[in-house]
C-alpha cells in the first residue's frame, strides 16, 4: 500500500510547488497510471514513492509518504530497495554494471538473494522481456529500446512489492511495448505487486490499468480509466475519436471502438485521408546500396533511399532494426562499409564541426548529449556563434518552439520536451538542408508533441528534408509523407504513409485500426471529413 499524506514539494524555496497538498491512497496489487502535461510533476511524484524525493533531490518537502508502513521521511532509498523497484526515464542513468546479465543480477546481490534463486530469476527475466540473445552484450552496445527493457528487468528481477516506472515504453517498438505492459499486468494480477507508471503514450497503456491519477495545477484527480478519460487534458486517439463521435461510454481499446464505429464508417464510406503531395526541392539526401556494421556485426544491408527538401521520411522498425544506424550515416557520425551517402551532394562523414552542422542537423535520442552550458541563454549564444548567424537567432527559434523556457534555467533542469525544443532550435539555427531526429517524442505529452509535429511540417514547407526514426506511430500518421520500415538491417517496406502503415498491423495508428477498411490516419482527418460531409 502507498499513502500520500498532504504532500507538497518544490525543488527550491521561492519557486512554484511541483506537488501541492497531495493526498491519495494506492491499494496493494493495483496498476495505477499517472498522467499530466509535461512538467506537471509526474516524475516527482514517482520519485517520492522510493524516497529519491527529497533524499536525493533536496528541496522543500512537506507531509509524508508511507510505503507498506515505512515513512520516506525517515527511511532512505537504500532501505526501501527490498520493497520498491524503480525504472528511471533514462535507463543508462541507473545502470551500474557492464553487461545485461550482470545488471539483472546486481540488485539481487545487494539484497543477499541466494545464488540459485538469483540464477532462476535472471533466466525468467531474460525470457519475459526477450533479452536472451543480448544477455552477455555490453550495455553501451544496446539500442535504446533494449536498454529500456534491461532497466525494467533489473527492477523486476528482485521481486519488489512496489514497482515504479517512469515512461517505460518510450523507447520500445509497438510489439515490445505491448509485451512489456502485458507482463506488468500479469505481475500485478498474479503476484499482487503494486505498479505505478507514468506514461505519455496513453494509447499503449490506458487499457491495462486499474486507476488513473491526473496531475493538475489544482492537485490530483483519480478514478477508473473510462471516467477519467472523459475530460482528461491528454488522451489517446481512441478516446479523442470517441469524444468526437459522442460514444458513451468512451472506448479504451481498439476492439471496443470498432464495435461503436460502424455507423461512423458508413457515413464516411468512399472518403479517406486526403493530404496534398508536398512540393519537393532540388536539395536531397541519398543512400545508395549502403551496408554498415559494428565490427563483425552487420547493422544495415543494401539500403537505398532518397529524401528531398519538402519531404518528411519516417524510419520505423523493431528495436535493433538499424534505425539509429541509418540516422548516424546521414549525420556523418559513421561511414558505410559499402555504398555511398550524400547530403546535398557531399559525403557528410568527410565534414567536421560547423561545416557538418550547416549540411545536416541531428537531434539525438538523448538531447542532453548536445548541451554543454550552464544556462539556456548561454546555449543559445554558443549556437549563434557556431552557426555564424545573427545574435538572438537561436533564442528566437526556441521562443517559437517552447515559449515558457526561461533564459537562466540550466538545460538539464528542463523537461524532456523542453530539451528537445532547445536542441531543435540549436540545430535549426544553421538552417541545414537535412534535419534528422532520433525518437524525438520521448517524454513529450500530446500538446507538446502536436507543437513538434507542426514545426516539423513547417520545416518541410520551408524546403528542409526531414528524417525521423521513431516508434511513435501516431506522430508518423500526423507528419510523415513517406515511411520506411527496417527489419534486421534491411528495408522491408518503403512508400507513402497511407499505404505502408495501413497495411501493417504492427505500425498502424489507432484511427486506422478503428476505421478499417477505410484509409484514415488521424482524428483530425476524420473530423475534417465529417465537417465536409455536413456541408455537402
Amino acid at each position: 500500500m502507498i499513502e500520500f499524506d498532504d504532500v507538497s514539494f518544490r525543488y527550491d524555496a521561492g519557486t512554484p510547488w511541483i506537488l501541492r497538498d497531495v493526498c491519495l491512497r494506492i491499494p496493494e496489487g493495483e496498476f495505477t497510471l499517472v498522467v499530466g502535461t509535461t512538467g506537471s510533476g509526474k516524475s516527482t511524484l514517482l520519485r517520492a514513492i522510493n524516497g529519491l524525493v527529497p533524499h536525493f533531490t533536496g528541496g522543500e518537502f512537506l507531509g509524508d509518504v508511507r510505503v507498506h508502513g515505512r515513512s520516506i521521511r525517515i527511511t532512505p532509498p537504500r532501505e526501501l530497495a527490498d520493497v520498491v523497484g524503480y525504472v528511471p526515464q533514462d535507463p543508462m542513468s541507473g545502470f551500474v554494471t557492464d553487461t545485461v546479465e550482470e545488471e539483472l543480477a546486481y540488485a539481487m546481490e545487494g539484497l543477499g538473494v541466494a545464488p540459485t534463486t538469483m540464477r532462476r530469476r535472471v533466466e525468467e527475466t531474460l525470457d519475459l522481456l526477450g533479452l536472451d540473445d543480448v544477455r552477455v552484450r555490453p550495455l553501451v552496445a544496446l539500442s535504446g529500446g533494449q536498454r529500456q527493457r534491461v532497466a525494467i528487468g533489473a527492477a523486476m528481477a528482485s521481486h519488489p512489492r512496489v514497482l515504479i516506472l517512469d515512461e517505460p515504453t518510450s523507447a520500445l517498438d509497438p510489439g515490445a511495448a505491448e509485451e512489456v505492459l502485458a507482463s506488468l499486468q500479469r505481475i500485478v494480477h498474479d503476484l499482487g505487486v503494486t505498479a505505478v507508471i507514468a506514461e505519455h503514450r496513453l494509447e499503449r497503456v490506458v487499457q491495462y490499468v486499474d486507476r488513473v491519477l491526473v496531475l493538475e495545477p489544482g492537485g490530483v484527480r483519480e478514478g477508473i480509466p473510462q471516467v477519467m478519460m472523459t475530460d482528461a487534458p491528454i488522451a489517446p486517439p481512441v478516446v479523442e475519436l470517441g469524444r468526437l463521435a459522442g460514444w458513451n461510454p468512451l472506448p479504451l481499446t481498439i476492439r471496443d471502438a470498432r464495435r461503436e464505429a460502424e455507423p461512423l464508417r458508413r457515413i464516411l464510406v468512399g472518403r479517406s485521408s486526403q493530404r496534398p503531395h508536398p512540393p519537393v526541392g532540388v536539395r536531397r539526401a541519398t543512400m545508395d546500396s549502403v551496408d554498415a556494421a559494428y565490427g563483425r556485426t552487420p547493422a544495415l544491408r543494401g539500403v537505398d533511399i532518397e529524401v528531398r527538401g519538402g519531404q518528411v521520411l519516417a524510419v520505423m522498425g523493431r528495436n535493433g532494426a538499424g534505425k539509429s544506424t541509418l540516422l548516424s550515416l546521414l549525420a556523418g557520425m559513421i561511414t558505410p562499409t559499402t555504398g555511398h551517402v550524400q547530403v546535398d551532394g557531399v559525403d557528410p562523414s568527410r565534414l567536421e564541426g560547423p561545416e557538418l552542422v550547416r549540411h545536416v542537423g541531428l537531434v539525438p535520442q538523448n538531447p542532453t548529449d548536445l548541451l554543454e552550458c550552464a544556462t539556456v541563454a548561454d546555449e543559445c549564444r554558443l549556437s549563434d556563434r557556431d552557426a555564424r548567424v545573427l545574435a538572438g537567432t537561436t533564442r528566437a527559434l526556441l521562443a517559437l518552439l517552447a515559449p515558457d523556457v526561461r533564459d537562466d534555467t540550466h538545460p538539464r533542469d528542463l523537461s524532456a520536451g523542453q530539451q528537445v525544443s532547445l536542441v531543435l532550435a540549436i540545430i535549426l539555427a544553421s538552417r541545414p538542408p537535412l534535419v534528422v531526429l532520433d525518437e524525438p517524442t520521448r517524454g513529450l505529452d500530446y500538446p507538446t508533441k502536436s507543437r513538434l509535429a507542426e514545426h516539423l511540417r513547417d520545416l518541410a514547407s520551408q524546403g528542409h528534408a526531414v528524417v525521423i526514426a521513431t516508434h511513435d506511430v501516431e506522430l508518423v500518421a500526423e507528419v510523415a509523407d513517406t515511411v520506411l520500415i527496417l527489419a534486421d538491417g534491411e528495408v522491408v517496406a518503403h512508400g507513402p504513409t497511407s499505404e505502408v502503415v495501413t497495411s501493417s498491423p504492427m505500425f498502424a495508428p489507432q484511427v486506422t485500426k478503428i476505421m478499417s477498411p477505410g484509409i484514415w490516419l488521424t482524428v483530425a482527418d476524420v473530423e475534417s471529413a465529417l465537417a465536409e460531409e455536413r456541408r455537402a
